[in-house]
C-alpha cells in the first residue's frame, strides 16, 4: 500500500511576466476601450462612458504600479538577502 498524496495549499511562485507594467497598461486600455464599446453598443452615453473608462484606467494604473513596484522591490531584497547568505 502507498502512502497518501498530501494536498499542498498556497500559490506557487510564478516569476515576474518581462515587462509587467507594459502588459497591466496594455491589459487596462483593452478593458477601458470595452466600456466605451459596450456603451456605444447599448446605446448609452459615450461621452459618460469614456470619461468613466478614463477614470478607470488611471486608477487602475496607479494601483497595479503601485502593487508592481512592491513586488519587485520585495524580489530584490529577498535575492540581496539569499547572496548575503551564502
Amino acid at each position: 500500500m502507498s502512502r497518501p498524496r498530501r494536498f499542498e495549499w498556497g500559490v506557487p511562485e510564478v516569476p515576474p511576466p518581462k515587462h509587467p507594467y507594459r502588459d497591466t497598461l496594455l491589459i487596462y486600455a483593452a478593458l477601458a476601450i470595452v466600456i466605451v464599446l459596450v456603451a456605444w453598443a447599448t446605446g448609452g452615453n459615450v461621452a459618460r462612458a469614456f470619461v468613466i473608462a478614463f477614470a478607470f484606467y488611471i486608477a487602475a494604473s496607479v494601483w497595479s504600479i503601485a502593487r508592481w513596484r512592491a513586488r519587485l522591490r520585495a524580489a530584490e531584497a529577498a535575492a540581496r538577502e539569499r547572496e548575503a547568505r551564502l
